[in-house]
């Protein structure tokens, strides 16, 4: 393992996973003097630090790659409507949620009104 193939991100994954490993009394890689332990106060991130300069650490980086797909999408058909038919089908939507409410009992057959014909209200200054 190069340092220089890994992402920074990755280097400081690779080197808190083994300073915590060092931390749980995981045995040392490097065979490491007690006067350097000493110098440098037994850090265990300093000597994961150590290992991974060194190359003996054991841990690999799996990178994803994303799966690269042979389908193509097709063309999106489009249905021509006319304004004619939409407006009809609106209607015929509205009529089904009026019956549907009398069905349920949310509306009376004499509070039915038609907004359409109705006068516009104007505002109270």
């Amino acid at each position: 393992m190069e340092h220089k193939n890994f992402t920074k991100y990755e280097i400081a994954r690779i080197i808190g996973a083994r300073a915590l490993q060092i931390a749980m009394d995981a045995p040392l890689l490097l065979k490491i003097s007690e006067a350097e332990l000493k110098e440098i106060r037994y850090d265990a991130l300093r000597i994961a630090e150590r290992e991974f300069k060194e190359d003996v650490l054991p841990i690999s980086v799996h990178r994803p790659v994303p799966r690269r797909r042979k389908d193509k999408l097709a063309a999106v058909k489009e249905e021509k409507i006319s304004d004619e038919e939409i407006i009809a089908k609106e209607q015929e939507v509205e009529k089904e949620i009026v019956q549907d409410a009398e069905e349920l009992g949310l509306v009376e057959g004499d509070e039915i009104e038609d907004y359409a014909d109705a006068p516009p209200v104007e505002a109270e200054q």
